[in-house]
Parts: structure tokens; sequence; C-alpha cells
């Protein structure tokens, strides 16, 4: 099998790490995906969108998400947070606190090509 890599160094990822209204998860998955997968979502209109991002559940704890996804351009994943915030999805309103938020990471080390490539043969 041909590894690769999960992201490109360089980029960046956005990770939101965050928790739902007990007993909501379900609830959320469902608004999520209606949103992030529906005609509307600004996120998926940008070219700075590297790859689209995954929503992660934690096995422990299934009020407990994840979303990360990966980036060209930290600036323009900010402006447009603003303008989906604007829209006032409905998933926000079962995420704990309300705060939706993402801490930003530069992506440093990716597996070279080179070796990669050796793993296919």
């Amino acid at each position: 099998m041909a590894l690769v890599p999960l992201a490109t160094k360089g980029n960046y990822f956005h990770v939101y790490d965050f928790k739902v209204n007990p007993g909501t998860g379900d609830r959320f998955i469902e608004l999520f995906n209606a949103f992030d997968y529906g005609p509307d979502n600004p996120f998926h209109k940008s070219a700075a969108q590297v790859k689209d991002g995954v929503l992660c559940r934690d096995n422990d704890d299934p009020d407990h998400f994840y979303l990360i996804a990966e980036w060209a351009d930290v600036d323009a994943h900010i402006a447009i947070r603003k303008v989906a915030a604007a829209m006032k999805p409905e998933f926000i309103k079962l995420v704990e606190g309300g705060e939706f938020a993402p801490v930003y990471a530069k992506i440093v080390s990716s597996t070279p090509q080179d070796l990669l490539d050796k793993t296919s043969h």
C-alpha cells in the first residue's frame, strides 16, 4: 500500500476541540453534517481549503469532538469563520458554552515524497 501524507508541510491545520451539551452528540452530528455538506457552507467555496475537514468523536466521551482540516491560508479561514458565525448554524447551539473556535497549527514536517514513493514498490 502506498503511503499518503496526512498533510503538506507549510500548510495549516485548524483544530477544534470542543464538547457538546450532555447527551446531544448524535443530534450535533446531524446538524453539523446538514450545514457542512449543505450548499451554503462558505468554507467549501474557498480555494484556501486544501483538504476537507473531518469530524472526530472521542471514543471515551460521546460529547467530546474534534474538527480538523488542512488550509493553505489561516487568514482566509479566519475571515470565513466570521461569515459562517453570522449565518448562525444550528449545530453551534449544542456546543457547550457556545464557543466554537479552533487553534491553528502550522504543519512543519511531512513525509518526503521520495520516501513515500519507496513504500509503493
